[in-house]
């Protein structure tokens, strides 16, 4: 088992800050595919002012960036008074490092940044210091870097989350063959849900119950390349492959058109993670087992939240926001961070997704799906 490369302690966050993502809520509309937004109508009593630069890693790797974080994270940095700048840097390292560079040269009050790479990251946050304006890692961090604040999910618990539904899943199957479809090996994130997975999965592995046929990483998250490694791994093995923890729904969907295609799709259990619409309907149709709902609100809401008492120089408010730490070996330190609370969406629980505002229910329960929607009470 790989040994971890981060310990977590999940933060206890206070009911004042973790806020039920209930509502009327229209961000996901803001899936439109540009890269960038803007808002700066601020709620009454936000408190705060100014602007907030936010860099976004990517598109490829999952629909949740465009889909939910950026608008969420520009209503929860309008609440609090800022105005929102939201760019996303579609994985390109000379992009981010220059949208942070114009966010420094203009001086914003807080950097809110997901770095793809965390040696980017890091860089961008050390200009950042010395220009004086604090940083917040968001959803990643930069190891090596010089954050002072994190605000993410446990996900060391999504891995074993996904992990224990694969255990569910195959539990009447004695040495049942499972594949790990993981994300990309410089994401220390996809490190954390792989040490999750496996704090469940090794001891079925070292006791027979189950048998590792492959674990492999993706590079880049790259959907297309997780489908044609999961192909070459389902035939080396003679199409004898039981079960796939793929790391989030875009490689499940990869792994789901591979199964499809071998007339298998719906008869092997597939994990996944970020319960995007496409997610949730592969567990409706019964070809994904899983996925795992991280309430993206919460962590925009988290992260205005820390970003008004640091544009403040509040230090105690912020602190008492990050109540968690994450450790970071490459400089020997802790992070402080915001660590929140995943879990597991099967095909009964998707409505919980609905009603939360998380996705339409015209988003998904279209064509085949309609007479499913409805026994599922989704409407």
């Amino acid at each position: 088992m790989r040994s971890r490369t981060l310990t977590l302690l999940a933060a206890t966050v206070s009911a004042g800050l973790v806020l039920t993502a209930c509502g009327t809520n229209s961000s996901n509309s803001g899936g439109t595919g540009s890269n960038s937004a803007s808002s700066s109508a601020p709620a009454a009593g936000g408190g705060a002012s100014g602007k907030v630069g936010v860099i976004l890693p990517e598109t490829a790797s999952s629909a949740r960036w465009e889909a939910f974080d950026k608008p969420m994270l520009q209503a929860a940095l309008s609440a609090q008074g800022f105005e929102a700048d939201v760019q996303n840097a579609q994985g390109d390292a000379q992009k981010f490092s220059t949208l942070a560079d114009g966010f420094i040269s203009s001086g914003v009050k807080v950097l809110i940044i997901a770095p793809s790479d965390p040696a980017v990251g890091a860089a961008v946050e050390a200009k950042a210091k010395t220009a004086g304006i604090p940083v917040i890692n968001y959803d990643r961090p930069s190891l090596g870097g010089s954050a002072e604040y994190y605000v993410s999910f446990d996900n060391e618990k999504v891995g074993q989350l996904q992990g224990q539904a694969m255990a569910d899943a195959l539990k009447d199957k004695p040495g049942a063959g499972v594949v790990q479809i993981e994300g990309a090996p410089t994401d220390n994130n996809a490190t954390l849900f792989t040490n999750g997975q496996d704090s469940v999965l090794e001891p079925l592995f070292s006791s027979g119950k189950l048998k590792r046929i492959q674990k492999q990483p993706i590079n880049d998250w790259d959907n297309q390349l997780g489908g044609t490694t999961f192909e070459q791994i389902f035939q080396a093995n003679g199409g004898k492959v039981d079960g796939v923890v793929a790391a989030n729904d875009g490689l499940a969907g990869a792994v789901i058109t591979i199964l499809k295609k071998n007339g298998l799709n719906g008869k092997i259990p597939v994990t996944g993670q970020d319960a995007t619409a496409d997610g949730l309907m592969a567990v409706m149709r019964g070809e994904q087992y899983m996925t795992v709902f991280k309430p993206i609100k919460e962590e925009a809401e988290a992260s205005a939240k820390l970003a008004a008492a640091l544009a403040k120089g509040d230090k105690a408010a912020a602190d008492a926001i990050a109540t968690g730490k994450l450790h970071d070996p490459k400089n020997n330190r802790d992070i402080k961070s915001v660590l929140l609370t995943p879990t597991t969406i099967l095909a009964k629980d998707v409505k919980t997704v609905v009603t939360q505002g998380y996705v339409k229910a015209t988003e998904i329960c279209g064509g085949d799906l309609a007479a499913k929607c409805t026994s599922l009470g989704i409407s």
